[in-house]
């Protein structure tokens, strides 16, 4: 009988018999990291250098956490290498039973190959797979090993992570020296002798420019980030940074002796609710784990683990969560078990008390059964550092970003359960004042939830009856293409006048908004949404605020703030980005926010032989100054009377057009946000409810202010 639905014929080129046993490659040694870099550090941009790091300084950290390094230097060297120096034990630099080859070539060239799987050296440890050493020599076109051990120092060096050894000249190492590899056996060469006692280790590599984009740099300001939370979560552990790339060398010296309630006390910027509360604990649980016995084989077999629990936590008057996460030192900036757990037992913990108290807290009996305390309301205003220690801890890929051991949700929702319990109930009367302001907050954040919510359904309900929902002031585009089409956020009637006369109508609208809106930065989201012109400008753009806010939904491609180029103007713009930044935050992340550039002077430069009379515009008292320089040492004549423009109203709409709408002539600022926490802390300190921080920086810029540009 024949086969009712054949294949298709093939082409030629897909003949089956074409296709043998010699098309399987098999890739051997490093050569899988070459390959496919971005399955080891996930991308071969800047992130992927900084993993490179991460690999390197958290096997001198997991020294540190059994006890036998308290010392770690981190450089930067002019040519982009990277060295990183520890006091710790130093590699092995014995002969591998199996191998027959130098321990310390075994770290640095053969995947899965380490001191962390189980046999007791480490208790606790960042490195797991025994991929961090021998993937940062894979993609590294040089690397240098030295070893201080046993009163010598013993070197080794790598291209392209195969061991040998470089020809280097007077200029000293370079991944551009002759290199020679070893063909019948490897060496550890011995290159000086230590004094008794001194151990550690040292490895300097430099990045393989063929693997890695060439915009990818190491940032000395997230190396910064990354050294100071190091510091925190090692207690008494010092970490050297120093950058020598400028023209300057950099040099910061990283010491905590407070753990993660100094961490917590460093990430928190609003007003302190609450003390910040340590919460310890351990607990065992049972794992079961594959095994190698003594003649190789592989046999499961049931671990008994410890799980060791450190969290600190404050609550504050403001409305953001800062959560950070950590197993072993390791950042887990996705999460997994140990913050799903601290997140659980948060929650049954405040809902018990909150029922608990529920007369004191004046809860009505149709709050009790209607509503339930979310975990939004529990974490709002909630700054923790979440910790977790255990021996080989199960994570979701090489990049280490989501704890996966099951086990650890429930001790860590016990431990917060039980030691939280402790403080919300003591009789201490700090504790116990700070326990019924805790309560109070979280109360009044779920009854703002449900009152938005309440408000939100109202609006719905009254859009879906009215043939328009969008503000009569609004000066909409024909267009529908939303990749095209622009919102301009313009400051003021009298612009809005002007803006309306100098726009394409095809695909800019034009919004105008009165004077200087609320500061969001220090108001509640119920004052907010409250605020005419916050209401106005989220419902033109009409993707929701906040944490429902949905990009695909914005209406416009751009968001153009156009205010006047005056203090006032700078004022109004800073108030909008804040709006944006706390409440419509993709269309930043997105590069879709942008500030017009209008000028500030016009300059009417003089015609005559045979030249028209032209119109200059410039946007700062020092391109003005060069503009005129320039005129004059041409021999060409301008107006005395050069028109400074004090808002955007004073142009007509020709003048508007050419410099601030028009796309042909026009200069646009582009807001970005590179270093979301940088941001962060700037709009806290120039738009927070906390006055003394901004009160020392307006004294300490006072003195290099210039008078002459205070419009006054």
């Amino acid at each position: 009988m024949s086969n009712p639905n054949p294949l298709p014929n093939l082409p030629h080129a897909l003949d089956i018999e074409s296709y043998g046993a010699e098309d399987i490659e098999i890739l051997e040694g490093l050569e899988p990291v070459r390959l496919r870099p971005g399955m080891y550090i996930g991308t071969t941009s800047s992130r992927g250098l900084h993993h490179l790091l991460t690999e390197i300084v958290d096997n001198a950290i997991d020294e540190t956490l059994i006890g036998v390094c308290d010392h770690i230097r981190v450089e930067i060297l002019p040519d982009n290498s990277i060295a990183v120096h520890d006091n710790g034990r130093g590699m092995p630099v014995g002969m591998h039973p199996k191998l027959n080859i130098p321990a310390v070539e075994v770290i640095f060239t053969v995947l899965h190959a380490g001191g962390k799987f189980g046999g007791g050296t480490y208790k606790v440890a960042g490195g797991l797979h025994g991929v961090g050493a021998s993937v940062v020599n894979a993609l590294s076109s040089r690397l240098d090993v030295e070893v201080d051990r046993a009163g010598k120092t013993h070197r080794m060096t790598f291209h392209r992570g195969e061991p040998g050894i470089f020809a280097d000249g007077a200029a000293g190492p370079s991944p551009e020296a002759k290199f020679t590899a070893f063909t019948e056996r490897s060496e550890l060469t011995i290159v000086g002798k230590t004094k008794k006692g001194v151990t550690g280790t040292r490895v300097r590599y430099w990045p393989d420019r063929q693997i890695f984009l060439k915009s990818a740099t190491c940032s000395y300001d997230d190396l910064v980030t990354r050294a100071r939370q190091t510091t925190f979560l090692v207690p008494g552990l010092k970490i050297v940074l120093r950058d020598e790339r400028g023209s300057e060398p950099r040099v910061e010296t990283f010491l905590h002796t407070g753990g993660n309630r100094d961490f917590v006390e460093f990430l928190a910027h609003d007003t302190p609710l609450t003390d910040t509360w340590s919460l310890l604990g351990a607990e065992t649980f049972t794992e079961t784990v594959p095994v190698l016995d003594d003649r190789g084989h592989m046999t499961s077999q049931e671990v008994q683990r410890e799980c060791v629990v450190d969290v600190a936590l404050r609550w504050g008057t403001g409305y953001d969560t800062e959560v950070r996460s950590f197993v072993n030192i390791i950042n887990t900036a996705k999460g997994g078990t140990h913050l799903a757990g601290f997140e659980a037992g948060l929650l049954k913990l405040l809902r018990k008390q909150i029922d608990t108290n529920a007369r004191r807290l004046k809860i009505s009996a149709k709050e009790t059964t209607e509503t339930k305390i979310e975990k939004d309301d529990v974490m709002a205003g909630l700054t923790a550092v979440v910790t977790v220690r255990l021996a080989e801890p199960q994570f979701e890929g090489q990049t280490k970003e989501i704890l996966g051991t099951a086990a650890v949700r429930g001790i860590v929702s016990r431990v917060v359960d039980r030691e939280l319990t402790k403080i919300l109930t003591s009789t201490k009367r700090d504790e116990k004042a700070q326990a019924a302001l805790l309560l109070e907050k979280v109360v009044s954040e779920m009854r703002a939830r449900v009152s938005a919510r309440k408000q939100k359904e109202i609006s719905r309900r009254k859009n879906a009856l009215e043939t328009s929902s969008l503000p009569a002031k609004l000066a909409d585009c024909r267009t529908d293409d939303v990749q095209r089409s622009e919102l301009f956020i313009v400051e003021g009637d009298s612009a809005l006048g002007t803006a309306k006369l100098a726009r394409s109508s095809d695909f800019q609208a034009l919004l105008p908004i009165r004077g200087k809106i609320l500061n969001v930065q220090k108001a509640s989201i119920s004052d907010m949404l409250r605020n005419a012109e916050c209401a106005s400008i989220i419902q033109v753009i009409g993707a929701g605020s906040g944490r429902s806010f949905d990009l695909e939904a914005a209406r416009y491609g751009r968001i153009v703030l156009m205010t006047d180029a005056d203090v006032d103007g700078a004022h109004i713009r800073t108030l909008l980005l804040t709006l944006f930044y706390r409440y419509m935050r993709p269309l930043v992340e997105e590069g879709r926010v942008y500030a017009a550039v209008p000028p500030l002077h016009r300059v009417e430069v003089l015609g005559g032989r045979g030249r028209d009379k032209e119109y200059i515009y410039t946007y700062s008292d020092a391109e003005l100054a060069e503009t005129l320089g320039g005129l004059k040492r041409s021999g060409r004549k301008y107006k005395e009377d050069i028109q400074r423009y004090k808002g955007l109203g004073e142009m007509d709409a020709d003048q508007l057009a050419d410099t601030t709408m028009d796309p042909r002539h026009r200069t646009l600022r582009r807001v970005r946000i590179e270093q979301a926490e940088a941001a962060e802390r700037v709009f806290e300190l120039l738009m927070g409810s906390e006055v003394a921080p901004r009160k020392d920086f307006i004294i300490a810029g006072a003195a290099s202010l210039d008078r002459a540009r205070i419009d006054a």
